[in-house]
């Protein structure tokens, strides 16, 4: 199995690759200010609401893009079909691993995620640029259904016959807090793994080793259908991704807890 994660030092060796900067926060400061202040030379800013989301509404707040509108973003920001993607952030890989999610399921086969981010990069002393680079128009064309995924009804009854990974925080999960949705709580069934465990201190994914024993601790092995979640659809990606690290197969529910709240006939856990 080919690692979806690079290195620094991979990456600079690299030629011929379109790196894509996806730093973002929940409340600011917007990412596209974080990429002024330096970014990895020739990175381009990709911005997770317009670039790979759709509208939030019903299906929750960073549902999928239409094909179209996918399409259109990626070659705006350079991206073609056979030229590689590498792709970072600030945040462990987070959102990264959305973008990394996103180019997979719209048939894009050679995207990887940057181990450790820009602090990685930095940190093996490569250097950082503050100039947007000029960008030729890319030649991606949308091709849906490159990764497994879940809607509502699916991922309720993957809680029952599988495993279906909550990566929120805990207290979220238990429906202590909660800072965005309307409604606290869980998916009924649902087992909490939150995405912050998938890394080390340095914001680099484990061993594939040490996540197929933390998977294997939620009951996740060979042969046992998985999936994930979380408020959005952005860290449910990075459980996704560490599950491909561990060479595990797992379906993301793109509209997650905030596309699950929406209707108020399904049912919510506590505790």
């Amino acid at each position: 199995m080919t690692s979806p994660l690079i290195t620094p030092a991979d990456l600079a060796a690299l030629d011929g690759v379109t790196v894509l900067d996806v730093r973002w926060r929940l409340g600011g400061p917007p990412g596209a200010e974080l990429y002024r202040e330096g970014h990895i030379p020739g990175a381009v800013y990709c911005d997770l609401d317009t670039d790979l989301a759709g509208p939030p509404g019903a299906g929750g707040r960073h549902p999928l893009p239409e094909p179209g509108a996918f399409q259109d973003a990626m070659r705006r920001l350079g991206v073609s079909d056979h030229r590689p993607v590498v792709v970072y952030d600030d945040v462990g890989s987070t959102v990264a691993a959305r973008a990394w999610w996103a180019l997979r399921y719209f048939g894009h086969r050679d995207v990887r995620v940057l181990d450790g981010g820009l602090a990685a990069w930095t940190g093996a002393g490569l250097p950082v640029a503050k100039e947007a680079p000029a960008v030729a128009v890319g030649e991606f064309t949308s091709r849906p259904g490159g990764m497994p995924v879940l809607v509502a009804d699916e991922a309720a009854a993957l809680a029952t016959k599988g495993v279906l990974l909550d990566a929120r925080a805990a207290e979220r999960y238990r429906g202590e807090v909660e800072p965005v949705d309307p409604v606290a709580g869980h998916v009924p069934g649902a087992v909490n793994a939150p995405t912050t465990e998938n890394v080390g201190p340095d914001g680099r994914f484990l061993a594939p080793g040490a996540l197929r024993s933390r998977f294997a601790g939620f009951g996740i092995r060979e042969g046992v259908e998985a999936g994930a979640y979380c408020g959005s659809g952005v860290t449910a990606a990075h459980e996704v991704l560490a599950m491909e690290v561990a060479g595990l197969p797992a379906a993301l529910y793109v509209g997650s807890w905030s596309d699950w709240v929406a209707d108020p006939s399904r049912p919510v856990a506590t505790g």
